[in-house]
């Protein structure tokens, strides 16, 4: 009994990551999951009363019906040490009535429970970490009802990466409850290479920050900025699709960039058919935020059940065209200005053609013609027939569907 207690584990990492595993994937995010995560406004500043307030706005705000799931509970919500049986306790100060009573509220307003730990001994604030603890935690979170698992991967000393997170996936199957696994390893180990089947996401850089177009070092360490992070994108959008998602990180719309810098993040994060993490205060982000975060026209091109990352081209004068196949032999156009000064666009549709052979894309508006609709204006601008003439802000985007006609 001993030896079987113990080697457990191991049996199910065998069965779960060698050759079937693909026959058991769990199926759990066949379109990039979206939902809410406490860390880029509140850090491990949380407590109940007002996490309840932020579930509340996340439901009133509109959020919930356009297609957001999960509130997600960041860094800093247990206490600073273990209990005596080894077990992870929730802050009794920031959390009275203890994490499953939190749980059950937020699945009685319909939303799914996410919370987060690290591999290493200690997180990356530094509470307890779950290394030498995945069997142990994975079933103290199924038992609060948990449905995602953001996995950060602080203080983890000579841990092999791969090894590591396949480890607490064996643990959180072996639950027998479905829980979406977010690795959090900043992209550091190239989990694109062989996290899909071991987590549902994998981060692909360092952590985000509220800055468009500048890296801003904060002294210690420099977080990436929106389009720093964009450009590390494009080259490993061939392992992004169902069930194993690049991970961009986390949204920073409603956080102190401009209206046009807001929109062209959250149409950027949805052309790269990105998770969407909100990480703005629901309770108080302006209608323009709303409006942003709850566009359903761009959230259908993220949630595109083809799972295709955009690629790149460069049209004239520098501007950006980022192209994403969708389902129907749709297309999705975002023209993007990173540069500081306005420019024009005066596109001949029928000198444009485009082909992907990653997703068998294959477009000549020469010889055919395509309905237009603006998915920032939610206005239909016409066919590809003739000229598309735009002027575009800095640091803004013009989002465009493109469909074939139907006879």
């Amino acid at each position: 009994m001993k030896c079987f207690r113990f080697c457990l584990p191991a049996v199910f990492s065998l069965f779960f990551f060698g050759t079937s595993f693909s026959q058991t994937h769990l199926n759990l995010a066949p379109t990039p999951p979206m939902g809410f995560n406490t860390w880029n406004t509140f850090q491990t500043k949380i407590s109940e009363d007002m996490l309840r307030a932020m579930v509340d706005s996340f439901v009133s705000s509109g959020m919930r019906e356009a297609g957001y799931q999960y509130f997600v509970l960041d860094d800093g919500w247990m206490a600073m040490e273990r209990d005596n049986s080894g077990s992870l306790v929730a802050d009794p100060v920031k959390f009275p009535h203890g994490m499953k009573a939190f749980a059950d509220y937020v699945h009685s307003r319909g939303l799914k429970f996410g919370i987060y730990n690290c591999a290493g001994s200690k997180t990356c604030a530094g509470y307890p970490g779950t290394r030498g603890h995945e069997y142990e935690d994975a079933r103290l979170y199924a038992s609060w009802g948990v449905d995602f698992l953001k996995y950060d991967w602080c203080n983890t000393d000579s841990l092999n990466t791969p090894e590591a997170y396949k480890t607490m996936r064996a643990a959180l199957i072996a639950t027998g409850r479905p829980i979406v696994f977010s690795i959090c390893e900043w992209g550091d180990h190239k989990p694109w290479l062989w996290a899909g089947g071991v987590g549902e996401l994998y981060r692909t850089t360092g952590d985000i920050s509220a800055s468009f177009a500048v890296r801003i070092s904060r002294g210690d360490w420099t977080p990436q900025s929106v389009t720093s992070i964009l450009d590390l994108q494009e080259s490993i959008r061939k392992y992004n699709g169902p069930n194993h998602w690049n991970d961009p990180d986390m949204l920073e719309v409603g956080n102190g960039m401009t209206d046009d810098e807001d929109k062209a993040h959250f149409s950027l994060w949805c052309m790269l058919a990105a998770p969407l993490a909100a990480g703005n205060d629901l309770r108080k982000m302006s209608a323009q935020t709303r409006e942003i975060l709850t566009n359903r026209e761009l959230i259908a091109v993220d949630q595109d059940p083809r799972g295709i990352s955009a690629f790149k081209m460069m049209l004239a004068d520098s501007v950006e065209l980022w192209v994403k196949p969708l389902k129907n032999n749709g297309i999705a156009f975002c023209f993007f200005n990173r540069s500081e000064r306005s420019k024009k666009i005066d596109l001949p549709w029928k000198d444009l053609n485009i082909s992907d052979p990653l997703s068998g894309l294959a477009i000549h508006f020469d010889s055919e013609q395509l309905s237009i609709r603006d998915l920032l204006l939610h206005k239909d601008l016409g066919t590809t027939l003739g000229n598309f003439n735009r002027t575009l802000p800095a640091h803004s985007v013009i989002v465009l569907k493109l469909s074939h006609l139907v006879n």
